[in-house]
């Protein structure tokens, strides 16, 4: 922590980079949210055929924010920003807010780094800062906007 910064014992609320009101919602209007995954703990198990079969990995999108953007379940898509992009398959579902995205954390980085750098493992650290969280000093992956297209 800087010599200025506390953690408030109390609930407050606390503006974040990327947040609601970040300018970058203009490019990026999706907020991405990173949670933890049913065949996964963190990324280990991640390499299991029968688990990757089961319960492959998806980016979670409202059937509002899916619509404007022609993206239907199952599709394929590119979820980016300006630190990177990945590639995954849409979950259209009303079981997310309009506006946000998630993606189960823990997926293996999947990237050719000295060509196009595009991550088909769909690690959501691809699109993750390296900052730290202003209110938890920890992994900012509730903080990241994002767009979506679909590819």
């Amino acid at each position: 922590m800087q010599k200025d910064e506390v953690i408030s014992p109390l609930p407050v609320y606390a503006s974040t980079f990327e947040g609601w009101d970040d300018p970058k919602r203009s490019a990026f209007p999706l907020q991405l949210f990173g949670f933890h995954y049913k065949s996964r703990t963190h990324s280990s198990y991640g390499n299991i055929d029968v688990l990757q079969t089961s319960c492959r990995q998806e980016v979670w999108i409202n059937p509002v924010d899916a619509q404007k953007r022609g993206i239907a379940n199952g599709d394929m898509v590119r979820v980016f920003n300006d630190r990177g992009e990945v590639r995954i398959a849409a979950k259209v579902t009303p079981r997310i807010l309009p506006g946000v995205s998630a993606m189960g954390q823990g997926a293996w980085h999947d990237a050719d780094m000295t060509g196009d750098k595009i991550d088909h493992g769909a690690c959501v650290n691809t699109l993750t800062t390296q900052r730290p969280s202003p209110l938890a000093k920890g992994n900012p992956q509730h903080t990241n906007l994002v767009e979506i297209e679909k590819v």
